[in-house]
């Protein structure tokens, strides 16, 4: 019980008895938050575990057999084919600018002449880049669930693991505070995203906030959380939105009704080799890349799944059966330099742990990592799109979120002991 006294009163009858000393009890504790899959959607996955699968049963069998060695080789090649879509994307792209280079030579009607001049004059174009690129998620952009067969691992855990799990309850996004700023990778700059963000935590959202500003602004989280989490919308584009002649919105290629999380989990988690280290005030983290298109797949993070298929994982829009919600789950980064709040990146400070022992580096420091789990309740077929940047087009892998540090110390520090005593708080 040491852990648990050692905990601050606000926190006591919050824990319980760690589980077996393995991480997947505390990521489960994250889903478990979650309302269950109905009864119909069970079944549907206990049957898609009966069929016959050789692949599917050679991976279960090496996994067991030599520690998730052949998971990783799964996930080795869906790295290489997202890549692959990605930069074919991007050739699309710049051929579909080519043509229409040369369209403008050919003919230029009066709305195209309008848009050369305001290009020479420095209006919205030349501030909010990439408009006239902006176009809808392509079809292959999604896939069933039950087809998917990238099963989610997890490095094995060792003695000195820090096994625990600790949510924080701050409620579901508050609509009145969606903008398209970042303050973090845009600071000062509105519309700095081009796409919408709903918001937990922290009421300082804006592009107009410093980072000082969260820690005496209020808070939809309890005990005096003033954390900000941020993460972009998820749209019915089916609908029209009311935003549709706004920035971030229709005029950044944002289009439909935005999709209010039916429940969102900010979780906590150790990490598998060793303790947890307390993180400082206003150290802010960031997980994905919000231009992958642009980029590449080197810093895409984006996890999809549906409520009852949390084994599995995609980087496209996953179409899940009638009944289950769908899932984003971003995973941070919890390797910290142990002196930088930021950096000119915004990664380099805080990286990622060894994929394959979890382990972070001899000249870093572990601290408690943040995964988000949002889940939704979706129109049927392909009519939902993540915001993007306009000329991302909604690629499901741009997926990303934000989060700054807005914790008292003292509760830091308990989230931290609940972490290293494996406990669920």
């Amino acid at each position: 019980m040491i852990g648990v006294l050692a905990l601050p009163p606000m926190l006591e009858g919050a824990v319980s008895p760690p589980a077996q000393p393995s991480g997947s009890p505390a990521v489960a504790a994250g889903f478990a938050a979650l309302d269950p899959a109905p009864d119909h959607v069970l079944a549907l996955v206990a049957a898609t575990e009966d069929e016959p699968d050789e692949k599917k049963d050679e991976k279960k069998d090496a996994d067991a057999q030599e520690g998730g060695e052949k998971g990783d080789e799964a996930g080795d090649d869906a790295r290489e084919e997202l890549s692959a879509a990605l930069a074919d994307r991007q050739a699309d792209q710049q051929n579909e600018n080519q043509q229409n280079d040369r369209n403008d030579d050919d003919q230029k009607d009066d709305q195209k002449d309008d848009r050369q001049e305001n290009e020479q004059d420095g209006d919205a174009d030349d501030e909010f880049p990439g408009r006239e690129n902006a176009a809808p998620p392509a079809l292959a952009d999604f896939a069933d669930i039950g087809a998917v067969n990238r099963l989610v691992s997890e490095p094995t855990p060792d003695g000195n693991a820090s096994t625990g799990s600790f949510v924080s309850e701050c409620g579901t996004p508050d609509p009145a505070l969606r903008n398209s700023d970042n303050w973090i990778v845009a600071p000062g700059k509105p519309n700095g995203a081009q796409h919408m963000h709903d918001y937990l935590g922290s009421t300082a959202t804006d592009s107009s906030t410093d980072a000082g500003d969260l820690l005496a602004s209020e808070t939809s989280c309890e005990l005096e959380n003033r954390s900000t989490f941020y993460w972009p919308v998820l749209r019915d584009t089916s609908q029209v939105g009311v935003d549709d002649n706004e920035d971030g919105g229709g005029l950044d290629g944002n289009v439909g009704e935005i999709l209010e999380p039916a429940q969102v989990v900010m979780q906590f988690l150790g990490n598998p080799t060793g303790p947890v280290f307390p993180m400082p005030q206003l150290l802010r983290v960031i997980t994905g890349d919000a231009k992958a298109v642009t980029n590449g797949a080197d810093n895409v993070r984006a996890q999809w799944t549906c409520r009852g298929f949390e084994d599995r994982a995609t980087t496209d829009y996953p179409l899940c059966p009638d009944g289950s919600r769908l899932l984003r789950v971003l995973d941070f980064p919890s390797c910290w330099d142990g002196e930088n709040l930021d950096s000119q990146d915004h990664r380099s400070h805080v990286v990622f742990a060894d994929e394959d022992t979890g382990a972070c580096s001899q000249d870093s420091v572990a601290v408690p990592q943040l995964r988000m789990i949002l889940a939704y309740d979706m129109p049927g077929g392909r009519n939902f799109a993540l915001d993007t940047f306009p000329d991302q087009q909604h690629h499901p892998a741009t997926d990303h979120g934000d989060f700054v540090n807005g914790m008292p110390d003292e509760l830091m520090d308990a989230v931290v002991e609940c972490l290293n005593e494996g406990l669920q708080c």
